[in-house]
């Protein structure tokens, strides 16, 4: 049996399965990443839920694994040359995971890191700001009496969005007929948006039919809808 006991995040989150991929997540936007993307490959793991609101992030046995104290993390038992592999962020994740199985990313060198851009597009861009909006829009911020850094999130909100739209423009998918990571990073946060964090008005999102209808057809994925309650909820 694989044994995990160098990873200190085992013993607060014990594994039934060992040598499955394990996964300590949450299902927020960058949590749900690696659970859609689990399910869609069809990758057989353990899922281990953090409750980020009683603070287990931040728990030393969860920051032996990510010193960054976000969600989400995994052990892999069988990382490359049959090696345990710890790894946290979920882009990094989303790599690894693509580069195991050789799915959700394109085998052709140049699509490959046209993906790739993708996500680094979502993650530098889309989920800060995104997730900024919903700060002042739904929680603490929004009590801020100046509307200005909301304004700003606001605005900058629309031009990415406006930058989906474009580039999904004749697509199917972001890279073209092809459902790959770069729809996995982004589906969540966009979903997000107009959802839990009550942005739909405010960005404007009917002005863009095209992401509306991307977002549509990526939320009717069985493994995406799978996804998004993957680790339930404690």
């Amino acid at each position: 049996m694989t044994n995990l006991s160098a990873f200190p995040i085992a013993k607060r989150w014990p594994a039934k399965h060992p040598d499955r991929l394990q996964l300590y997540s949450s299902p927020t936007p960058n949590g749900v990443k690696i659970s859609i993307a689990l399910e869609e490959i069809g990758l057989p793991y353990e899922p281990h839920y953090v409750d980020i609101g009683k603070n287990e992030s931040w728990t030393p046995e969860f920051l032996s694994l990510n010193p960054n104290g976000k969600i989400p993390a995994i052990i892999d038992p069988n990382g490359p040359d049959g090696k345990p592999i710890g790894l946290f962020e979920s882009g990094a994740i989303l790599l690894y995971l693509s580069d195991k199985t050789g799915k959700l990313i394109p085998a052709d060198p140049i699509r490959r890191y046209e993906t790739i851009q993708w996500v680094f597009f979502q993650m530098a861009a889309i989920g800060p700001i995104f997730g900024q909006v919903g700060f002042f829009n739904k929680f603490a911020g929004r009590e801020i009496a100046d509307k200005r850094p909301l304004e700003r999130y606001r605005d900058e909100s629309r031009r990415l969005i406006g930058v989906l739209e474009t580039r999904l423009t004749g697509r199917q998918w972001i890279m073209d007929d092809a459902f790959t990571i770069a729809d996995v990073a982004t589906l969540g946060w966009v979903r997000n948006l107009i959802g839990f964090y009550e942005a739909r008005d405010l960005v404007g999102f009917d002005d863009f039919p095209t992401v509306a209808a991307w977002l549509e057809r990526g939320l009717a994925r069985p493994a995406v809808q799978r996804g998004l309650t993957i680790p339930a909820r404690g």
